[in-house]
């Protein structure tokens, strides 16, 4: 035992020694050797730091470096996560990935080439030409599919999701515009809406006539009220009678 090892040790140690601090710890807990400087330091934690591993023995529970390529480890043979530059693959750190498998670089891992995928084709659409589907002898028909898998960086891109090829149909004619009964009932309801309209604009036009009338007969009463009535003059042609006159 060193000379200056201590029994009253702080920080989880069981004994430790000014020197090399932490030489054993207590149940439970880890040993590790940290670098300062040109001295190693032992201390005593509950859990390994990232970039050592924990093996428990009997006598004590040490923390044991990852490999030089590891960042987090499980046991020295199995990593957890890559130190950058590396790949991860079944507990590997890898420069490249094995055949068959592509470099995830926003996961750090080698993971499964994935192909495009896309559903079955639609059925063919009717035949149109310029979105009409009368007038017109040849024209043309589409189909699609959708997208269901998206590929990974090294996968088969996907193919086209439309198709269209030309098609012939016997032809008809287009029904002309104000003709069949659609049509007239269009138009039966568009005539009703603009008589609708016009006839609620005759009734504004009454109802302000009318009000301007009765405004109009409302400020004739009110001046007669308000001047004093004038005398009838007499015609000029009747010819009043001297008073007294003798028959």
């Amino acid at each position: 035992v060193h000379p200056n090892v201590s029994q009253g040790c702080q920080g989880g140690c069981a004994t430790c020694s000014d020197y090399n601090g932490c030489l054993s710890c207590k149940p439970r807990l880890f040993f590790v050797l940290e670098r300062i400087g040109m001295k190693q330091i032992g201390v005593c934690l509950s859990s390994c730091p990232s970039g050592y591993y924990g093996t428990r023995y009997p006598d004590i529970n040490k923390c044991a470096k990852c490999k030089a390529d590891c960042d987090t480890c499980f046991t020295r043979n199995f990593c957890t996560k890559c130190k950058s530059g590396f790949y991860l693959y079944s507990g590997k750190c890898l420069e490249k990935c094995p055949d068959g498998l592509e470099a995830n670089n926003h996961t750090m891992e080698c993971t499964s080439i994935v192909h495009c995928e896309a559903s079955e084709w639609s059925p063919w659409s009717p035949c149109t030409k310029k979105g009409k589907t009368c007038g017109f002898k040849r024209g043309n028909e589409v189909r699609v599919r959708e997208i269901v898998q998206h590929p990974s960086a090294r996968g088969n891109p996907c193919p086209a999701t439309s198709e269209s090829r030309k098609c012939i149909v016997q032809r008809k004619r287009c029904q002309k515009e104000g003709k069949g009964k659609k049509n007239r009932e269009e138009k039966r309801k568009k005539s009703s809406r603009e008589e609708s309209k016009e006839t609620r604009q005759e009734s504004k036009g009454r109802a302000a006539r009318r009000q301007n009338r009765e405004q109009r007969e409302n400020n004739n009463n009110n001046n007669n009220k308000t001047q004093p009535k004038k005398r009838k003059a007499p015609n000029r042609g009747e010819s009043l009678e001297p008073l007294g006159a003798a028959h």
